[in-house]
């Protein structure tokens, strides 16, 4: 056996060996967090352990760098991660500290501050959430007019104040903070230790200021060295530095699709973040970075030029947003707010894109005519979970409005799927963040064959909106619970406007039977709020489920999505485990699992398929299931079968997942409320997963 054979044995072992403590672990209740992710993030570590030891013994062969390429670097935990800076004449710190405390969802294992004060750079990190750093800051303040910050979920290197971002150079004189994964950083690391360099964490971002420092030490500008260093790395990248030697000006840039980068111009002032709820509070004029696009940013603002360093004029984008609609205000939660929040967001969706008096749709930014849509031969929707959820209501909502042929691909498996699209194919993306790595590299590959792209987004100027052919915007505000909700109400209607508009201009409908569909919209708004005046109803219901270790989820039709939806809802935010079936199904597996112990959730509301739903009920409750229901105001023949109800309002049924979902969010929300969670940040998830 060669040593790359003993090695994969040895792999093969460990990881059954992780498998093994991860179970034990979660038996005793000592660790917390998803078997695959616990099991991702020790055997990535114990392995990146074995490798850092031969790195710095300078025995690290090629085979030592496959193994670990190609079989850890698919298992490392997904980034996500906050950035902030500022340059001005006011005092950094709070502004940072401000600015990661709306980015906080992006990432909370560690994180950490670097100012420039008094000719060097002060550093102040810790791990865990953002109040351990505000406490650091609070007993070691540190005060300069130009700074950066970092919210981390980790990657490479456990979370630990040592790991932490912001990353200084051996001198000191460098500092930088990075959204992604230098995926070759095995070699860059190699590279650098056999030059002297001792690394002080163990992240790949270390590799990058230590880069930028071995080419400002050979004579290099801050620029230039930065431009020399992303030129050598893979992957996909944000990344803001600055540095002692040229403490007027901070560098950024963006390389591929590892989330935004956002330049904020004030009067004397200049902001960078990651996203645009960071800086909202002091600017509304922004720049977004677009991939291999660097920002040389100073108090008088930024000059943009692409990596090889051909100057670009930017377009500055006014933002709406109020940044008081990203403040709790009277919830306890973002989630809850954001749940109460979705009768205004609906309104403003349907907002100068309805006329009720016509009965018809516009959606200008989708560049949509009238031959475009009669060549159209065939939609693929394409987004990653709550999101593909949406889309799984839009297939059915597409396919009998508009007769169009439509399916939904999970966006990290189609970019990989070589799929068979052309000119007369539309791959439609749904995005909250429109930031999603997964979702944009599903784009790009669309693109390359041929595809018209739209997409369906929130963020207004993100990725996701400037790269397609045409889109539509959410028009919900800024959604800051990591469990999406009115992100994901409002792209059911924009799917069922979408379905009207191109069975209207494909003449696929009549007059009077556009006017109907146009007409149901009006309800839409009410509808949700009548869900909404329930919510005492559903906190009874959730503290008679609270203590429940699994449930199953049941739908049919149009409906089946939500049953997805809610059982994700509810595992990501209260750590029950769910699993949602099409009812049709639970005659084919899932009865098994049915008992006495095992809650049932079924939509079963008035629509085409209630028979169907009344007779998965029977079949639940004669095996002693426990049976929640999602039921039509007033509907005995449910009342009478089940254990609980969930109430909705009678609703036109292409509409009715609209209305489905809300006591689904509400249910999650008050289990995980009532079991004493942490609702807006669950563990191991963020709000923008940014690679892949």
């Amino acid at each position: 056996m060669d040593q790359m054979e003993v090695w994969l044995t040895r792999m093969r072992v460990l990881h059954s060996s992780v498998e093994l403590t991860g179970k034990k672990n979660r038996e005793n209740r000592k660790i917390s967090g998803s078997p695959s992710n616990l099991n991702r993030f020790a055997l990535s570590n114990v392995l990146k352990n074995h490798i850092n030891d031969r790195i710095n013994s300078g025995a690290m062969a090629l085979s030592w760098k496959l193994i670990f390429t190609s079989l850890c670097m698919p298992v490392l935990e997904e980034l996500m991660c906050g950035i902030v800076g500022y340059i001005g004449n006011k005092n950094a710190t709070p502004i940072i500290l401000t600015g990661l405390k709306k980015l906080e969802y992006r990432g909370y294992d560690s994180a950490g501050i670097a100012v420039i004060t008094n000719g060097h750079i002060e550093v102040r990190r810790d791990a865990g959430k953002l109040s351990n750093l505000e406490q650091l800051v609070a007993s070691l303040p540190i005060v300069g007019k130009v700074g950066i910050g970092h919210t981390r979920w980790a990657t490479h290197g456990e979370p630990s104040t040592r790991n932490a971002h912001p990353h200084l150079s051996s001198s000191g004189k460098v500092v930088v903070v990075h959204n992604g994964i230098v995926e070759n950083f095995i070699e860059l690391k190699e590279e650098l230790v056999k030059k002297g360099v001792e690394f002080k964490s163990d992240t790949d971002t270390e590799t990058i200021v230590q880069l930028i420092e071995m080419y400002m030490e050979d004579g290099q500008n801050l620029e230039s060295a930065v431009r020399s260093t992303l030129e050598r790395l893979k992957g996909a990248h944000g990344v803001v530095v600055m540095s002692t030697l040229e403490r007027d000006k901070i560098v950024a840039a963006r390389i591929g699709n590892a989330g935004g980068v956002v330049i904020g111009l004030g009067d004397g002032e200049t902001f960078i973040a990651s996203d645009i709820p960071a800086i909202l509070d002091y600017t509304r004029s922004l720049i977004f970075l677009e991939s291999r696009q660097m920002a040389v940013v100073t108090r008088e603002g930024a000059e943009i030029t692409t990596i090889e360093g051909e100057k670009i004029k930017p377009q500055v984008s006014a933002v709406a947003w109020d940044p008081v609609s990203a403040e709790k205000g009277e919830y306890r939660h973002f989630m809850q707010k954001e749940i109460h929040e979705q009768v205004r967001a609906l309104t403003d969706t349907l907002a100068g894109r309805v006329d009720f008096k016509e009965g018809s749709i516009r959606l200008p930014q989708l560049n949509l005519t009238m031959e475009k849509a009669k060549s159209i031969n065939k939609i693929i929707i394409t987004a990653c979970g709550t999101a593909s959820h949406a889309g799984m209501v839009g297939r059915v909502l597409i396919e009998r409005i508009a007769r169009i042929p439509t399916s939904v691909e999970i966006a990290s498996e189609f970019r990989y799927s070589n799929p068979i699209v052309d000119k007369n194919t539309v791959v439609l993306a749904i995005s909250q963040s429109g930031e999603t790595a997964d979702t944009l590299a599903a784009m790009e590959e669309a693109r390359n064959h041929g595809a018209t792209t739209w997409s369906i987004v929130n963020v207004i100027g993100s990725q996701a909106m400037r790269i397609s052919d045409g889109y539509i915007s959410m028009q919900t505000g800024p959604e800051i619970g990591v469990a999406s909700t009115k992100a994901f109400t409002a792209p059911l209607v924009d799917l069922y406007m979408l379905a009207v508009l191109l069975a209207d201009l494909r003449g696929i409908i009549t007059l009077e039977e556009r006017k109907a569909l146009v007409d149901d919209l009006r309800l839409v708004p009410e509808l949700v709020g009548e869900c909404l005046d329930r919510e005492k109803e559903i906190e009874e219901v959730a503290a008679f489920l609270k203590d429940a270790r699994d449930m199953l989820y049941l739908g049919r039709g149009i409906n089946m999505p939500i049953a997805y939806e809610g059982a994700l809802k509810l595992k990501e935010i209260s750590y029950i485990h769910a699993e949602a079936y099409p009812a049709g199904e639970m005659k084919h597996g899932p009865i098994a699992l049915i008992d006495e112990e095992m809650p049932v959730l079924a939509i079963s509301i008035k629509d085409p398929w209630y028979e169907k739903m009344i007779s998965q009920i029977e079949q639940a409750k004669a095996r002693g299931g426990i049976v929640i229901a999602v039921a039509t105001v007033g509907d005995k023949r449910v009342e009478s079968l089940v254990d609980r109800i969930l109430w909705v309002p009678e609703t036109p049924w292409m509409l009715s997942p609209v209305v489905t979902v809300i006591p689904l969010q509400m249910l999650a929300y008050h289990i995980a409320s009532l079991r004493g969670l942490d609702v807006d940040q669950p563990r191991n998830l963020a709000k923008s997963v940014t690679v892949e």
